[in-house]
This record gives C-alpha cells, sequence and structure tokens, in this order.
C-alpha cells in the first residue's frame, strides 16, 4: 500500500516547535509520514495521538508505547482525547484533503482517472456516497453543491444535465458520469473541470468543509498556553477558512468590539504562509497548491 511523501513535512513539524515531554495530535494520520517525524522528536515522556476513520490508514499503525492511532474523524478531536484523559495538548498538525494513496486506489472513487464506483467516502461506514448524490440529491441542491464547493459557474446546466440523464438510467461509474457531461468538457480543460466536480461531490460526501469548522473551533480551548496550531490546506475554500479563523476566531462576519473598541481573537498566526518549494513540487506533484499556516493561542 504505497502512500506519497509527506507534503510541507519538515516546515510543518517545525511549526509545532516541539517540546521532548509534549502532548501533540497528527489529526490526518494516513501514511504516518508526519507522524513519525513528531515521534522523532519527542522524548520518552511524550506522547502522540492521530486520528484517521479510513481504515488503510490503520494498516500503517506505528509501533511506539508513545503513539495511539483513534479511527475517527478529527471533528470529535476533543471528546476522544477526553477518553484518554487529555485536555490540553501542545500542538495540533492537520494535513487537509485527500491523501495520494486514497487518489490513486481506484475503486474509492476519488480520482477521475479510473472508470470506478462513484464512492468518495473517507468513512467506509458512512450512509452518504457520491453515487447517492448524484443519483438521488434535486436539482437545486445538486446545483449548489457544485457552485458552492467545486466554484463552478455553470453548475445549474450541469446539475440539469445530470438530473435529465438519470431518469434513463443511475449514473454509477466515474466515466458513466464523465460521459454525461461530455459537453461541458472541452478537451483543453477537461481535466480542470472534471477535478472541480469530484471536489464538489467529495466535499459534500465527507462534509469537509464543516469537519474543517467544528475542528478549528475546538482548538482554542485544546491548546496549552504556546501551544501551536500547524494546518496543510489543499484549496481555497479550506484556506480561506483556516486563515479567516486564525485572524478573527470566526467564519464569516467580523468579531465584536467591546466598550472600547477592542476584539478578542483566540488565536494569533505565527509568521507567514509557507508554500513548498519548487523542489518539492517537482518531486511531489501534490504539493503544489498547498498551503501551511501557523497559529498559536493570543
Amino acid at each position: 500500500m504505497s502512500y506519497h511523501n509527506p507534503v510541507l513535512l519538515k516546515e510543518s513539524v517545525d511549526a509545532l516547535n516541539i517540546k521532548e515531554d509534549g502532548i501533540y495530535v497528527d489529526v490526518t494520520f494516513g501514511g504516518g509520514g508526519h507522524s513519525r517525524e513528531i515521534l522523532r522528536r519527542l522524548g520518552e515522556e511524550g506522547k502522540l495521538f492521530a486520528f484517521d476513520q479510513d481504515p488503510d490508514a490503520q494498516q500503517n499503525k506505528i509501533d511506539d508505547p508513545r503513539f495511539v492511532l483513534i479511527g475517527e474523524n478529527f471533528r470529535f478531536i476533543s471528546r476522544f482525547l477526553r477518553f484518554y484523559g487529555i485536555r490540553k495538548v501542545d500542538g495540533v498538525l492537520a494535513d487537509l484533503g485527500v491523501s495520494s494513496h486514497q487518489f490513486d486506489e481506484a475503486e474509492r472513487g476519488f480520482s477521475t482517472r479510473f472508470d470506478a464506483d462513484l464512492d468518495m467516502r473517507m468513512d467506509q461506514k458512512s450512509e452518504l456516497s457520491g453515487k447517492k448524490i448524484i443519483n438521488t440529491y434535486s436539482e437545486e441542491d445538486l446545483a449548489d453543491v457544485l457552485f458552492l464547493y467545486g466554484e463552478l459557474r455553470n453548475a445549474r446546466a450541469l446539475a440539469k444535465t445530470i438530473v435529465e440523464a438519470r431518469i434513463d438510467r443511475e449514473i454509477k461509474t466515474s466515466f458513466e458520469l464523465k460521459e454525461v457531461l461530455q459537453r461541458f468538457l472541452p478537451k483543453a480543460k477537461e481535466h480542470k473541470i472534471l477535478a472541480q466536480i469530484f471536489q464538489a461531490i467529495r466535499i459534500e460526501v465527507n462534509q469537509e468543509l464543516e469537519v474543517l469548522k467544528e475542528f478549528l473551533q475546538q482548538i482554542p480551548d485544546l491548546l496549552n498556553e504556546e501551544g501551536r496550531l500547524s494546518v496543510i490546506s489543499y484549496h481555497s475554500l479550506e484556506d480561506r477558512l483556516v486563515k479567516r479563523f486564525i485572524r478573527t476566531g470566526l467564519f464569516s462576519g467580523e468579531p465584536e468590539k467591546d466598550f472600547y473598541g477592542n476584539t478578542s481573537e483566540p488565536l494569533k498566526k505565527v509568521g507567514k504562509m509557507i508554500v513548498p518549494t519548487k523542489e518539492e513540487i517537482k518531486e511531489n506533484n501534490r504539493a503544489r497548491s498547498a498551503k501551511l499556516r501557523i497559529a498559536t493561542l493570543k
């Protein structure tokens, strides 16, 4: 089972400012690349908890007494850490989005490259799949998903075409969906448009933006003083939420001012946004859109 190189490995782990006896959390374990680097820097008294709801990731579990892998969605970070008696941590790392492994496993349905079942579930226990969205959502709801999460201007036309096509037969696979939408896929832009369509469906299936919001809202109460948050995002929808929450503690609107005109944002950014070097992008194509943001308690 091949998991590709972790993106911004050194930078994202450096961002945690690791203390040898600290408690850290890697909320997107995947192939375990970031976790192994954190463990390498921890002393005997240190502790690392990792989250991953994907059963495939469980097979990469690290045999180390300082390490605990929790097979759950990281939206439940505080709840499951409390189960282990942990209320505060010294750092949290999140490498958002889909792992290279999930893209490369054809039957998972994440990739536009393979003719596979439209699954796209990160949690295989979930009832909502890509196939269910494509075949049961109303035209209006489908258009909203494509517009909001795929940022597709012609979302209404795409949704109408899908709804009309599924009257004759269920759309089951990625290539069947591609065939239905062929007239919207000019050769020069086919890959880009398909990627946006698949991204939109995947985000809806896995509630990725809701999960991210719930996770971020727990961070201020979870971090110790001087604790760090290190987040790698891969598309503008995620990055916007992370950037805004670090800046204001909100996802929309502006923070309220007190009598003296002061605001009380829970976090503050550490340094500037970090992007991969040209060398890393050359070695690992997945890194091309990565953005790392770092924060600590205010």
